[in-house]
């Protein structure tokens, strides 16, 4: 979320974002290569999650939104779509906590319900095998 953050209000190239943001932060080499890919990932797909999250965000324009909220739900989104290794349950609750860790308790319950009506249309997911 911070990288998505980063790039949308700094109007860096996602390259750059990506090269500078683990200068500064530890993370284990798996952690910061999912982060790494999670972020691509949204930065390839933006107009996609865009549209979906206009689609169910109810009497919200993505341009009114915070920020911060606006990208948790753009991170969660492509993690929903791109990873269905992880239980939506997991993505959403994850959402949450950095919603409530970054935003506030009304943006928790905002990007609950989004995520929450997202996860509803999607398609169901084939099961995982082992």
């Amino acid at each position: 979320m911070q990288m998505l953050y980063q790039w949308e209000l700094g109007g860096n190239p996602p390259e750059q974002v990506g090269s500078t943001f683990f200068l500064d932060r530890r993370a284990d080499s798996e952690v910061e290569g999912f982060a790494r890919d999670l972020f691509q990932a949204a930065v390839n797909d933006i107009d996609r999650l865009d549209r979906l999250v206009r689609e169910r965000a109810e009497n919200w324009r993505l341009e009114r939104m915070a920020a911060v909220d606006r990208n948790i739900l753009r991170v969660a989104l492509c993690e929903l779509l791109h990873h269905p290794e992880t239980s939506p349950s997991v993505v959403i609750n994850e959402a949450l906590e950095i919603a409530r860790r970054f935003s506030g308790e009304e943006s928790v319950e905002f990007v609950n319900g989004v995520l929450d009506a997202i996860r509803k249309a999607l398609p169901p997911r084939e099961p995982q095998s082992k």
